[in-house]
């Protein structure tokens, strides 16, 4: 019920020193305007690497540190939630998991036979599949595939139809 501002953490990476900084200081102002909201940042891996490694540069470090001074500069009732998501917890710099930034961590398991069905029938919308194509098991031999697996498998099928002069995916 409240507002739901959604951005990629390569988002913020530019070229040129300070758009990334300008833009998380952008993205907070609104959330302020809006807030009580929530502030999603996916992929925060991309902005959000240990300062000072080899994959490090001066943008990318203005860009942290200016995420790091808006996290720090909530009070008790600015009533933002910031919720982020990686693959690469590892690379993470410390001082965006320490207490009072993203100092919680939920692991996301790969999704069951019962969840990977659901994805099949989310995916496959806006696609034509012939009649014998059986998602039921197509659900029980894609264990291990998470969501973007399985969206990758149907889309690839879908272009493996179209390079076949097929107007409908087939199994």
């Amino acid at each position: 019920g409240v507002p739901f501002f959604s951005v990629s953490g390569s988002d913020f990476v530019e070229m040129y020193v300070g758009l990334g900084a300008k833009r998380v200081r952008d993205l907070f102002a609104k959330a302020k305007k809006f807030a009580p909201c929530v502030v999603f940042i996916d992929e925060i891996d991309s902005v959000g690497k240990t300062r000072g490694s080899k994959e490090s540069h001066s943008e990318l470090e203005q860009t942290i540190n200016a995420l790091l001074a808006e996290m720090d500069g909530f009070s008790t009732t600015d009533n933002i939630l910031v919720i982020a998501a990686t693959n690469r917890l590892d690379t993470l710099d410390s001082a965006l998991v320490r207490a009072g930034r993203f100092d919680k961590q939920i692991t996301i398991p790969l999704p069951d036979v019962e969840d990977r069905k659901d994805l099949l029938n989310l995916y496959k919308k806006n696609k034509e599949f012939a009649e014998d194509v059986d998602f039921d098991a197509l659900a029980k031999m894609t264990m291990g595939f998470a969501g973007a697996d399985i969206k990758t498998l149907l889309n690839e099928a879908t272009i493996i139809a179209v390079d076949n002069d097929r107007k409908i995916v087939t199994n």
